[in-house]
């Protein structure tokens, strides 16, 4: 596509509305949990992809979302989709929101999970945070993620040692991991959507189904609220209790079946 090469994996079955994950802040192929996307897989076709510059993606990673929004977008026509549904998470979700509203014939249905709206209260804060527990993460021999996806409670730190465990359950043809330089650019875009204007989500007329834990530190969770106040067509999943930016991951099992359920309906 425009002389880039775009990695990607697709499961599932052949026929079907395919599903197409956008991941979050500095993940790969291999960041997404595989008890969702198998879970997802088992009864949707479910593609998985690196966006301009990620992983095994060849290109220059953009510094806004609307950018990573059009490349996403050239990628699903490039793959000859003209209707896909969209499962955005985090970062992935801000893309999402961009391309159902600027692509409305082109997406169905919509997940967002662990995300929120353009200048959202405390995402322009998300680089920071990122910075601060690898730092953190580099200095205790600890994934940062453990800290930034999961709650300090005995059982949020358990779920989060199992996600990582799930993590590292593929050992063959695994993503590259994302360069330096990437991350930077995702950062900024970020920033950038926390600092825009409010985005007028009642231009996004597609089901939206929201999910989120109750307690995300990264996206605080009344961002999540607060999508699902002004989406027009939008279903809020409760927050889950005890969970925070991972909170899909930690409750796969419930969210996997409302995802289903939600997509199917």
């Amino acid at each position: 596509m425009d002389g880039v090469n775009f990695a990607y994996r697709e499961l599932g079955p052949e026929d079907g509305v395919p599903l197409v994950l956008l991941i979050h802040l500095a993940g790969n192929l291999d960041n997404w949990d595989p008890s969702v996307v198998d879970g997802l897989a088992a009864r949707r076709r479910v593609i998985t992809f690196g966006n301009r510059g990620v992983g095994g993606s060849g290109g220059s990673t953009p510094d806004t979302i609307e950018e990573m929004a059009h490349d996403a977008v050239r990628f699903i026509r490039a793959l000859g989709f003209d209707h896909v549904d969209l499962f955005g998470l985090s970062m992935g979700g801000f893309v999402a929101q961009v391309i159902a509203a600027e692509e409305p014939h082109l997406v169905r249905k919509v997940i967002l999970a662990g995300t929120g709206p353009a200048g959202g209260h405390g995402i322009d804060k998300v680089p920071a945070l990122a910075v601060q527990a690898t730092l953190k993460g580099a200095l205790t021999r600890q994934d940062p993620k453990l800290s930034l996806f999961f709650t300090t409670t005995p059982s949020g730190q358990r779920a989060g040692r199992a996600f990582l465990r799930r993590l590292e359950e593929r050992t063959d043809d695994r993503d590259k991991d994302i360069s330096l330089p990437s991350v930077r650019a995702q950062m900024k875009a970020i920033k950038r959507w926390g600092r825009q204007a409010p985005s007028d989500l009642s231009a996004v007329h597609q089901p939206v189904l929201v999910a989120n834990g109750a307690n995300d530190r990264m996206v605080p969770s009344q961002n999540t609220i607060d999508l699902a106040a002004r989406l027009p067509r939008s279903e809020l999943v409760p927050l889950y209790p005890d969970s925070g930016h991972g909170g899909i991951f930690q409750n796969h099992e419930d969210f996997v079946a409302r995802a289903l359920g939600f997509l199917e309906s």
